[in-house]
């Protein structure tokens, strides 16, 4: 969407902390031997309190509040009484939610207990590359230009990008244009960045994998080649100069 009032300023402001604060607690609440289930129940009571209606839940019927994807899962993993985090899981939790009208969108990934796997540069990596990224973003910006920075910096890092997953408008609805704000450059897309427009941008650095599959539960997606990803994402409010951080509050 295109913030035109200091009311709908305000509206994405107080939905973007909902959510923010949100995932943040979930990532605070996370521990070894806790369900993904037990991890979801805990992110609808925080939405809720806040008086925000889950985005997936609401939008897809998805059987959860929200998206938690643990090691070879891509993104959205299905919350399950069946998946025990383990030391050295590689998790991540993506909160998207609707508030008075409104909506914002936010994730990250990050390592239960200690790093057996070795995916912490991967998950630093990923944050590193969405707060470039997002520091180059300004009203007239061509989108494919940030794409190759994403691109870029993850193969200077020994990393691929997802190529059929990215980051959207938001605002009035979860999904608006521009949608397919890629994590590569397309050198077809001619598409600039909107002053006052509002988007969600999100990394997707994997391991081994370009592209992704779907699961048989018809939700989860896996790499195409297996492997690991690590997702960041933040809802931003473009201007002429440096972006508005309005899911800041996560502290990614």
């Amino acid at each position: 969407m295109v913030i035109k009032t200091e009311e709908e300023l305000q509206g994405m402001k107080k939905v973007s902390e909902a959510v923010a604060l949100t995932l943040l607690k979930m990532r605070e609440y996370t521990q070894i031997g806790m369900s993904t289930k037990q991890l979801d129940e805990y992110g609808r009571q925080l939405l809720e309190a806040l008086g925000a209606k889950s985005a997936p839940f609401e939008t897809y019927s998805f059987p959860g509040y929200s998206c938690i994807s643990v090691n070879e899962e891509f993104a959205h993993g299905v919350p399950s009484d069946k998946i025990i985090l383990k030391n050295g899981d590689i998790i991540n939790i993506d909160v998207s939610a609707e508030l008075n009208g409104f909506w914002s969108d936010n994730g990250c990934s990050f390592i239960v207990g200690e790093d057996v796997q070795g995916l912490q540069h991967l998950v630093d990596t990923s944050k590193e590359i969405l707060l470039a990224a997002i520091s180059q973003i300004s009203g007239g910006v061509k989108i494919s230009d940030i794409g190759k920075l994403i691109e870029t910096k993850a193969k200077q890092a020994g990393y691929t990008v997802i190529r059929d997953l990215g980051g959207h408008g938001i605002g009035r609805s979860l999904h608006e244009q521009p949608d397919a704000i890629m994590n590569y450059y397309d050198r077809c897309d001619n598409r600039r960045f909107r002053k006052d427009s509002v988007v969600a941008i999100e990394t997707f650095i994997s391991t081994k994998s370009t592209n992704i599959q779907t699961e048989s539960d018809g939700w989860t997606f896996t790499g195409s080649n297996g492997g690991f990803v690590a997702q960041h994402e933040h809802t931003i409010l473009i201007t002429s100069n440096k972006p508005i951080i309005l899911t800041a509050s996560n502290k990614i």
